[in-house]
C-alpha cells in the first residue's frame, strides 16, 4: 500500500524539500557532505556508498558482569567525551531485574521461551573511561540494590517518577543554569497503573549539575508518545530549539517521531518523521539516536527485522537537512554490520547516542547482542570506528572513472579541501562557471586525506574566484569522496 502517512515522504517530495532548504544555507555552509542530496546535481557512473567501519580489536568493551545487569537488552547507551574533565562518560539502561533471564539456566533456554516478566525493571547505570576503550563501573553509593549501595546505579523505579526507560542523556554546555547542564529525555513508566491506562507510559525530562545526581523530573504528557525506545535529544542551532526523537506506533508498526521545545520543559506533540519503506513489510524503525553534523542532521536508525522467522536488528544511517524530513542512506544496508554467526553482536545492534567525533576518527559506540530481540541474549558494549567525515561517500561504480557535479556553491576561500580515500586511485576537481566553462582544474590527488588541499594547474590558489558561485566537477577513479570545503 502507498506510504501516505502524514510523516512519510516520497523520494521526490524529500528532494524537493531538500532543494528548497538548500537554496540559501547550502551556498554558505563551511563543509559539504556528499551524502547531502542538496549538494549533488548530477552523477555519471558514480553513486553513494556507506563508509567502512572498523570494529575495535578490544571488542567488546564491557559486558553484563554485575548482579544488577542480568540483561543489557538494547543497552540504550549514551556516550560523551567530557573535554572539561578529560574523561569519557557512559550512561546505559539495562534491565536490573529480569526474572526470565535470572531464573532460567542456560541449558534450558532452548526449550523455555523468553517472556518479559511484569516484575522486569529497567535502571540507569554509569561507567567512565580515560581513553574510551577501558571502562570502569564505579561504586556510586546512590541507589540500593538487594540491600547494598555498592553499585554503579544512578536511577531505578520509584513511586515519584516511575521507571526510567530508554533514557537519552547528554551534556548541554550552553545552558546558563549549572543545575541543567546535563539533560535526560526518557520514557516514564508508571508501576502503579495498568498497562492499558493512558498514563502508563509518557515522556519525561530530568536535569543534573554533574550527570550523577538527578532531579527536577518533569512529566511531558503533551508529547503524546509512549516513547518505548531509546529517546534522545539535541539542540538545533538554526531553530534555537531542542529537538527530541522518540517513538510512535501506527498501522501495527514502530515509527520514528519528533518533538521540539524552546526550554526543554514544554514540548510539541510528537509527529512521525521516518518509517519503513512500503517495500519493506517485514521491517520497522525501532529507534534513531540523532545528532547535528557538518551542517546537516544524521541518525543511527535501528531497523528491526520481523519476518516470522528471525527477530534481528540492524543499524543503518539516515540524514536530514532540517531535522524534520529524514531519509535513510543506502536503505537496506547497515552502517555497522552485524557480526558473524556466534559473535557477540551477531543478532542485534543498537547504536549509542551519540558518536564521539575525534580529530582522527569517529567512534560509534553500540550495544551488541548474540541473541534475537525477543529471545534470551547476552549483551555487550561495543565500538566501531569510522574515518573522519566517513559516514558515506560518492564512489565510482566498477573500474571505470565516475563523475560527480555539484550544484552551485560559493567559493568562500582560497583553497578547496577534501576528505577522500584516493591512495589507490585519483581524484581531480574542475571548477565550472554557469555556462560549464572550466575556471580552474586541479592536479590529481592520490592519497587518503582529511581536509587535504588540492593543488591547481596554472594557479597557486582560488583567490580570484572568491565570492563567485560555481559548480565543482569531481572525477573519481578508484576513490571515495566524503566531503569538501573552501578555506582560507
Amino acid at each position: 500500500m502507498p506510504n501516505t502517512h502524514p510523516g512519510a515522504l516520497t523520494r521526490r517530495r524529500f528532494l524537493q524539500t531538500a532543494a528548497i532548504t538548500a537554496s540559501t544555507p547550502a551556498g554558505e555552509q563551511r563543509k559539504y557532505l556528499l551524502l547531502d542530496s542538496r549538494v549533488v546535481e548530477r552523477t555519471s557512473n558514480a553513486g553513494l556508498v556507506l563508509g567502512t567501519v572498523r570494529k575495535d580489536p578490544a571488542h567488546p568493551l564491557f559486558a553484563e558482569d554485575k548482579p544488577w545487569e542480568p540483561r543489557f537488552d538494547n543497552l540504550y547507551a549514551n556516550v560523551i567525551l567530557d573535554r572539561e574533565e578529560g574523561i569519557y562518560k557512559c550512561w546505559y539502561s539495562p534491565f536490573i531485574v529480569d526474572p526470565a533471564t535470572t531464573n532460567t539456566p542456560r541449558g534450558r533456554r532452548a526449550e523455555v521461551k523468553y517472556r518479559g516478566d511484569p516484575l522486569r525493571e529497567m535502571g540507569i547505570c554509569y561507567a567512565t573511561s580515560k581513553d574510551g576503550i577501558r571502562w570502569e563501573k564505579p561504586s556510586l553509593g546512590r541507589v540500593e540494590f538487594e540491600g547494598s549501595r555498592d553499585n554503579n546505579l544512578l536511577l531505578r523505579a520509584n513511586s515519584e517518577y516511575g521507571e526510567p526507560h530508554g533514557a537519552g542523556i547528554a551534556k548541554d554546555p550552553r545552558d546558563p543554569d549549572p543545575g541543567r547542564r546535563y539533560k535526560m529525555f526518557f520514557n516514564r513508566t508508571s508501576r502503579k497503573l495498568p498497562h492499558d491506562h493512558p498514563g502508563y507510559r509518557h515522556m519525561c525530562v530530568g536535569f543534573s549539575a554533574n550527570g550523577l545526581d538527578w532531579g527536577g523530573f518533569h512529566p511531558c504528557p503533551e508529547i503524546e508518545a509512549p516513547g518505548d525506545t531509546h529517546s534522545n535529544w539535541f539542540r538545533a542551532p538554526e531553530l534555537n530549539r531542542y529537538v527530541g526523537i522518540t517513538r510512535l506506533f501506527g498501522e501495527g508498526q514502530r515509527l520514528v517521531a519528533r518533538t521540539e521545545s524552546s526550554d526543554f520543559l514544554h514540548w510539541t506533540k510528537a509527529q512521525v518523521v521516518l518509517r519503513a519503506l512500503p517495500e519493506e513489510p517485514n521491517r520497522q524503525t525501532y529507534a534513531m539516536p540523532a545528532f547535528p553534523y557538518a551542517g546537516v542532521y544524521l541518525g543511527l536508525v535501528m531497523m528491526i527485522n520481523k519476518n516470522g522467522r528471525m527477530d534481528t536488528v540492524d543499524c543503518e544511517l539516515a540524514w536530514s537537512p532540517d531535522s524534520l524530513h529524514w531519509e535513510r542512506v543506502c536503505a537496506g544496508t547497515p552502517l555497522i554490520p552485524r557480526g558473524p554467526e556466534g559473535a557477540h553482536d551477531s543478532q542485534c545492534l543498537y547504536g549509542a547516542f551519540r558518536p564521539v567525533v575525534l580529530e582522527n576518527e569517529i567512534r560509534l559506540y553500540y550495544g551488541g547482542n548474540n541473541g534475537e530481540h525477543t529471545d534470551y541474549r547476552d549483551g555487550f558494549f561495543c565500538l566501531a570506528r569510522l574515518r573522519p567525515d566517513g559516514f558515506a561517500a560518492m564512489a565510482a561504480r566498477g573500474r571505470q572513472a565516475g563523475e560527480v557535479v555539484t550544484r552551485p556553491v560559493r567559493c568562500a576561500g582560497r583553497h578547496l579541501r577534501v576528505s577522500a580515500d584516493a591512495a589507490g586511485g585519483s581524484l581531480t576537481a574542475s571548477l565550472l562557471d554557469s555556462e560549464g566553462g572550466v575556471l580552474a582544474e586541479s592536479q590529481p590527488l592520490r592519497a587518503d586525506v582529511t581536509g587535504g588541499g588540492l593543488r591547481w594547474m596554472k594557479r597557486s590558489d582560488l583567490a580570484s574566484l572568491r565570492g563567485r558561485d560555481l559548480r565543482i566537477r569531481f572525477r573519481l577513479e578508484n576513490c571515495r569522496l566524503y566531503a569538501f570545503q573552501f578555506e582560507g
